[in-house]
Parts: C-alpha cells; structure tokens; sequence
C-alpha cells in the first residue's frame, strides 16, 4: 500500500524552484533541497525522480509564473512599445515579494549552453525561439522595416533581454530603467 504524501506537491515545488532561481542547477545539492523543501531525499525521489526531474518540475513553474506578462506581450498591439513594456514587466517580475533577481529561464540557459542536456536545452532553445518570434511579429508592425532590419533588431533584443537579465541580479533600478531606456533608443 502506498504511503500518503505528508507535503503539498505544489508548495515544495515552489521551494526548490526559488533555490535553483537563487543558486542554479549545479550548485544546489540535494541537501539544500531537502532542506529548503522540508522533506527528505527519499520523498523527492519518489515524487520527482531525480534532482533533474524536480528541477524540470521548477521551470514549468516558473513559466506558469511568467506566464501573464508573456499573454500580455502577445496579445498586445503596440508594436515596440509592447517589446519595451515587456522588458519593464520582466524585472518587475523580480519585485514581487518571495521572487529572485534575474530569470530563472535565462540562469539556466546560461549554465546549460555547454552542457549536453537535451531536454534542458529543447526548453530553452523553445523558449528563446518563442521570444524572438514575438520580437519579430512586434517588430513587423512597423511597415518601414524591411524584412533584414526585423530579424537584425529581432536578434539585437534576444541579447537586450539576456543582459537586462543579468543586469537585473546585480544593477540597481535606476541603471536597469536607463539600460531599457537606451536599448530602445537604438532600434
């Protein structure tokens, strides 16, 4: 007979997914997690497999938890003005209470770019094409850019994003909203 869960499945969830958003994949052990999770190694196995499970289990949390501000990006109609609302509704993001600085989808495309994980860098790889698709349908709204301008600014936001990212673990507000300020500037 199987024993009945003593922990709410979405709540440790919830834990470990702030430590790996706070230390990343590699440097969280299994000690951090029990420990953050309040349950034992044995209960994480048994639920999610592995530490590899649990942490996928983390980023679809992750993006359920973004997932608002990317409807709102994509059913918006502004064109780059939607792409610079999006920038500011990514850091904000940070700002609520009991979130980490910077994105876990970009922490983690960063410590997986050099690692052989196929099912991590499918998500990722998913996620930044996703992205840059939406870049390039607000882009195109602007009838003046030829087709080469679009995928270049396309691109050139990919990278934007990556650095506000990062920029938005270290940097304070005033130099994140002067760095958004003076991405949009240049497109």
């Amino acid at each position: 007979m199987a024993r009945k869960k003593e922990y709410n499945e979405e709540e440790v969830v919830q834990k470990a997914m702030n430590l790996f958003w706070r230390n990343g994949y590699e440097t969280t052990s299994m000690q951090m997690l029990e420990k953050e999770m309040g349950i034992n190694k044995f209960s994480i196995y048994s639920s999610f497999g592995s530490k590899h499970g649990l942490f996928l289990e983390s980023l679809k949390k992750y993006k359920t938890k973004v997932n608002a501000i990317f409807e709102e990006f994509k059913n918006s109609n502004n064109g780059i003005e939607d792409i610079k609302d999006f920038f500011y509704n990514s850091i904000n993001i940070c700002k609520i209470d009991g979130n980490q600085k910077g994105c876990l989808i970009t922490n983690t495309y960063y410590e997986f770019s050099e690692k052989e994980d196929q099912i991590i860098n499918e998500q990722m790889n998913s996620f930044m094409k996703n992205l840059k698709q939406l870049f390039i349908e607000k882009l195109k709204m602007d009838l003046t850019k030829d087709e080469e301008t679009v995928i270049k600014q396309a691109n050139y936001l990919v990278l934007a994003k990556h650095g506000l990212a990062a920029a938005s673990r270290v940097n304070n507000k005033k130099e994140i909203e002067d760095y958004i300020e003076m991405t949009f500037k240049n497109l």
